[in-house]
């Protein structure tokens, strides 16, 4: 999968849509992506001026996304509804991510219920865990999440 279909998925946008490709995807179970770190990502040039590392929140949200293209395939009626970040747990982070560095994303699914899902994320380099999280995503209904905003 691609930029411009990960791009109909997910809402997110430049500078901070952090999925670049999709490489497996098992809906229900587990998916791999990948997101290339670059010497022009915006983030570098306040974190930090002399030596440059992604801040860990952001590998979070890389994998957080990469967890929700996979939660999106794995519903019925994808564009019923929208994925949210709900909580982070137990997330550790091993090393330093740097330009040049290319991330594996790898996101497996632990639990599904109605409106919550729980996943296991690591972030690798090459072969070492950068970072790993349990996270649990949310999905709200669009037309509910419409009425909200509207308000």
């Amino acid at each position: 999968m691609k930029s411009e279909k990960i791009e109909r998925l997910l809402p997110h946008r430049y500078p901070f849509l952090l999925v670049d490709r999709v490489l497996e995807l098992k809906p229900g179970d587990s998916i791999l992506a990948l997101k290339n770190v670059t010497y022009n990502e915006p983030f570098f040039t306040g974190h930090f001026p002399e030596r440059k590392i992604m801040p860990g929140v952001l590998i979070i949200e890389a994998l957080a996304q990469a967890g929700g293209i996979l939660l999106y395939h794995s519903h019925p009626d994808p564009d019923s509804v929208f994925v949210v970040l709900s909580k982070i747990e137990e997330a550790k982070f091993r090393r330093t991510v740097v330009p040049g560095d290319q991330l594996k994303l790898s996101v497996k699914m632990l639990k599904q219920r109605t409106n919550f899902c729980t996943f296991e994320a690591q972030a690798l380099v090459e072969d070492d865990i950068a970072a790993e999280a349990r996270l649990v995503a949310g999905r709200l209904k669009k037309n509910e999440l419409d009425e909200k905003i509207s308000v």
